[in-house]
C-alpha cells in the first residue's frame, strides 16, 4: 500500500450473530488528507464499516488497514493514531468542557504538560475557550458537538473518524461544524465521515461512497458522480386523481427519444433527459395526449439525490420507497 493511502478497505464483510449481514464485500481507499464520506440511509452499513475501522468490531471477512496497519492484527497501534467522534453524545452534563478533555487526556496517557497544552489547542480549534469552564449541561446542541469533536482531537490523530457529525443540529450549528471540518482538513488531517445528509456530502467530501443495503453502489467525487449520470432531470408532479395514468405515462416516456431513465414515486415522475430543450416539448405532448393534469414541473441539473436514486433505486430520505428501474 502506498504511503499516500490513509485507509484501505478490501472485500470487507460483517455478519452479526443471527445471520444479519450489515456489510457485504465493501472495497474502497481513502487518500491521506482528504475528506471521504460514506453516504447512505439509516441501516445502510455506514456505522458498522466505521466501527470495524476504529477496531471496535471484528470483520467477518475481508481486511482493512489504517495508515498501513491491519485493524485486527495491529489494533492497538491503530488506536494510537486515530480519533473518533461517535454519533451518540459521550458527554457528562455535570463536567465542564475542560474536565472532559482532561479525562480524555488521562485515558490517552498524555503527560501532564503535554495534556495541558493539547487541551488549550483543541479548545481554540473548536472555539470553546470562553466556555471551557462551564458545565456541559449549559451547552447548546452545537457546543456539545464541538466538545465531541474536541474529545476526538485530543490524541492529535492522523485520521479522524466522525459518525454523523451534524445529526440533529440546527442549520447554523451544522454550518459551524462544517467550518471546523474544513479547518481540520486544511491542517492535513484525513477525515472519514458517515452521513445521510446529501448537502453535507456534497459540500464537505472530496470523494464519497454511496452505500445501501451493506454494499457500495458508487464511488467518486460528488461532481463526477453527478455528471456521470449524463443528463438533466425533469420532474413532473401529476394531480392526485391521475394516479392510475402514471404508469402508462412512464412507459410512454421511456420510449421517447432523448429520455434516458424514468422513475416513479406515487404521482411524481423523475425523468432523466439528454437535452431538456429538445425533450421537454415531447414530454409535455405525452402528458396532454394521455389527458394527465400537471400540478408542477421542475427542471434541474443532476444532484446527489438523483445519483443516489440512480444507483440505489430509491431516494435516500425514505428507505421504503422503491423506484421503477
Amino acid at each position: 500500500m502506498g504511503s499516500s493511502v490513509a485507509i484501505e478497505v478490501s472485500h470487507l464483510s460483517k455478519v452479526y450473530e443471527g445471520k444479519v449481514t450489515a456489510v457485504e464485500d465493501i472495497t474502497f481507499q481513502v487518500s491521506q488528507g482528504e475528506v471521504f464520506g460514506l453516504l447512505g440511509p439509516n441501516g445502510a452499513g455506514k456505522t458498522t464499516t466505521m466501527r470495524v475501522l476504529i477496531t471496535v468490531l471484528r470483520p467477518t471477512g475481508g481486511s482493512a488497514r489504517v495508515l498501513g496497519l491491519d485493524v485486527v492484527a495491529q489494533a492497538t497501534k491503530v488506536r494510537q493514531l486515530i480519533g473518533y467522534v461517535p454519533q451518540e453524545r459521550a458527554i457528562d452534563r455535570f463536567l465542564t468542557g475542560r474536565e472532559h478533555l482532561q479525562l480524555l487526556a488521562s485515558l490517552y496517557h498524555l503527560p501532564k504538560d503535554r495534556a495541558a497544552k493539547r487541551i488549550e489547542e483543541v479548545l481554540k480549534l473548536v472555539n470553546l475557550e470562553d466556555k471551557a469552564d462551564e458545565v456541559a449541561r449549559n451547552y447548546s446542541g452545537g457546543m456539545k458537538r464541538k466538545l465531541d469533536i474536541a474529545c476526538g482531537l485530543i490524541p492529535d490523530p492522523k485520521v479522524l473518524f466522525m459518525d454523523e457529525p451534524t445529526l440533529g443540529l440546527d442549520v447554523q450549528s451544522r454550518l459551524k461544524i462544517w467550518e471546523h471540518i474544513r479547518e481540520l482538513k486544511a491542517r492535513g488531517i484525513t477525515i472519514m465521515l458517515t452521513t445521510n445528509y446529501l448537502d453535507e456530502a456534497d459540500q464537505l467530501c472530496d470523494r464519497l461512497a454511496i452505500i445501501d443495503g451493506g454494499r457500495v453502489k458508487a464511488i467518486g467525487a460528488p461532481n463526477e458522480l453527478k455528471s456521470g449520470l449524463g443528463g438533466d432531470v425533469v420532474t413532473l408532479t401529476l394531480a392526485p386523481g391521475d394516479l392510475d395514468r402514471v404508469e402508462g405515462l412512464a412507459q410512454a416516456l421511456k420510449a421517447q427519444e432523448g429520455v434516458r431513465a424514468v422513475s416513479v414515486k406515487q404521482n411524481v415522475l423523475d425523468i432523466r433527459v439528454t437535452s431538456p430543450e429538445k425533450t421537454l416539448p415531447a414530454i409535455l405532448n405525452q402528458v396532454v395526449a394521455r389527458r394527465c393534469q400537471l400540478e408542477f414541473v421542475e427542471y434541474h441539473r443532476p444532484r446527489l439525490d438523483d445519483v443516489f436514486l440512480a444507483h440505489a433505486g430509491r431516494r435516500i430520505d425514505n428507505p421504503d420507497d422503491s423506484a421503477v428501474p
